[in-house]
């Protein structure tokens, strides 16, 4: 009599391995008694291809006969443990040990045995390989899991298109009902808009209020957002309510983008600021429209650095704190500007004070990033945020940047009487005592440094005082002669630095004060006495 027996469950599965393990030609070979060998994995000569090699793979090794010389070929070894500098492999019959010393060639054939997979890997043994049902919901008879059938699409021209000038945008999302289809973009609906691809790329995107700045490489304009603009015949606009989303693009006057510096963006209330490097500017969107800036004293400047600044070297940001925008240009690497011909990093970063409608200080930190929160500015470099305008824990000095400590300095322009040309003969400041001058320089001379002022309390202190080049404190300024530096001229009757005074148009004066001593030092006015040279 027959029998039916219902079969519950039947189900097989699939060990799949992800990545290759160990790719690698074995070497020398260390023949144990127990019929275990271990084999020293070796880069391979030069010209011979590389061996793949896996646990529960069968190894087919070919000797040469140790008494007969005669080739010998063994296929009972198996692949039990792999690591990063040897391989070991067991043979199927006991204690076997063939002769005749290392294989001369190793072939690796098919997996034939899973039972150490994946625990014989020594690093990561489980990431390799992962089981898998070969039927769908492990049912007998059900489809197996295959490549199967694919939607695909038949082009005629399979090349890729850049909309490098293209905005699009998704469906609404809605917190309060939970409705969110930011993951849907129906083609069916008017969700695209291209700008003027003759302006370059879209660099920079920034809402304000119901319009989408569109910073472009040789243009910005605005988008209209859930809106658009009627114009009447004599070319004045009125806004009109539509449904869509972006609506028509107006740009703004003037022949100015962002370029490829999207990084230069900074925004203050209704004031965006940015560089533009093909035109050596930098301009300021506001409600007047864009102004360039850098054309506030500093035209020549900008065109020189912004031309030569390497690619992404341009940061900007807002600084809350003093209300200014800084502006940080990456030169690369060269000789320093001042000093010797010393070869390193060449920076400028430099702000704009919109109360003085100019650039007024230059710093010697070189920043990554530039933000601020909640008043407070802040800058990264090499991966750390450091705070401004605050001592650093680690020191009591100011003027402490990213650890290192700079000197504050000023340069002053001495130009009266322009056309005539002047002996300068004094240097004096007003301001608090530790101010040094550095260098004074004219279009034909220069100065001896002066040291910073002393203050002399007896008799000795005061004759050498005046023996020095230094400032004396008289009524709470400070003076000091200028002694000439430059070198001797043909038909001076006084030589080179034995000359008092230094001749020129114009007297160019740099003033520097060591922060070591962390006090605040303050310097109110610098003049100079001059008469005219004959």
């Amino acid at each position: 009599m027959a029998a039916i027996l219902e079969l519950k469950y039947f189900n097989t599965f699939w060990l799949k391995k992800i990545k290759t393990i160990t790719d690698v030609v074995p070497g020398t070979t260390t023949n144990n008694p127990s019929g275990t060998l271990t084999f020293t994995i070796l880069d391979p000569p030069a010209g011979l291809p590389e061996e793949e090699m896996n646990v529960g793979q069968e190894i087919t090794m070919n000797y040469n006969d140790a008494v007969s010389g005669d080739p010998v070929s063994y296929s009972s070894y198996i692949v039990t443990r792999i690591s990063d500098t040897e391989f070991t492999a067991a043979s199927s019959a006991t204690n076997y040990s063939p002769g005749g010393g290392p294989p001369d060639v190793m072939t690796f054939g098919k997996i034939i045995n899973f039972d150490n997979i994946p625990a014989a890997y020594d690093s990561t043994p489980a990431s390799d390989w992962f089981i898998e049902e070969s039927r769908i919901r492990g049912g007998y008879n059900n489809t197996s899991v295959d490549y199967g059938v694919k939607a695909y699409l038949v082009e005629d021209e399979p090349r890729q298109s850049h909309k490098f000038s293209g905005l699009i945008h998704s469906g609404v999302f809605n917190s309060r009902t939970g409705f969110n289809a930011t993951n849907q973009f129906s083609v069916g609906e008017d969700i695209t808009r291209t700008i003027d691809p003759a302006n370059g790329s879209i660099q920079k995107l920034y809402a304000e209020d119901t319009n989408l700045i569109i910073f472009q490489e040789s243009k910005v304009s605005k988008s209209l957002i859930d809106k658009d603009a009627i114009y009447s015949a004599e070319g004045n606009a009125s806004v009109t309510s539509r449904n869509l989303v972006i609506g028509q693009n107006v740009a703004y006057g003037g022949e100015y983008g962002i370029s490829t510096d999207p990084e230069s963006f900074a925004v203050n209330g209704y004031r965006k600021y940015f560089t533009d490097r093909d035109q050596n500017v930098v301009c300021r969107l506001s409600m007047d429209g864009i102004t360039p800036i850098s054309n506030f004293g500093m035209t020549d400047f900008f065109r020189d650095k912004l031309s030569t600044a390497v690619a992404g070297g341009i940061r900007g940001g807002w600084d809350a704190h003093n209300k200014q925008y800084v502006v940080s240009i990456d030169n690369g690497v060269g000789p320093t500007p001042d000093g010797p011909a010393i070869v390193g990093p060449i920076y400028n970063t430099l702000s704009f004070d919109e109360s003085v409608k100019g650039w007024t200080s230059l710093f010697d930190y070189k920043p990554n990033h530039i933000f601020s929160l909640n008043n407070d500015y802040f800058t990264a470099n090499s991966g750390k945020i450091y705070k401004h305008y605050t001592l650093e824990k680690s020191t009591t000095a100011r003027g402490v940047f990213y650890g290192v400590n700079y000197n504050s300095n000023v340069t002053f322009v001495f130009n009266g009487a322009p056309s005539m040309v002047k002996n300068f003969q004094t240097i004096n400041y007003e301001g608090d005592t530790g101010w040094k001058m550095v260098s004074f320089n004219t279009n034909t001379d220069k100065t001896l440094p002066i040291t910073e002022a002393v203050f002399a309390t007896t008799l000795e202190q005061m004759q050498n005082a005046l023996l020095i080049n230094r400032f004396k404190p008289k009524e709470d300024k400070y003076f000091a002669d200028l002694v000439n530096d430059t070198s001797s001229q043909s038909g001076e009757v006084v030589f080179g630095s034995s000359s008092s005074g230094v001749k020129g148009f114009f007297g160019e004066v740099k003033m520097e004060v060591n922060n070591a001593n962390n006090a605040k030092k303050e310097l109110f006015a610098v003049s100079t006495g001059f008469v005219q040279s004959s």
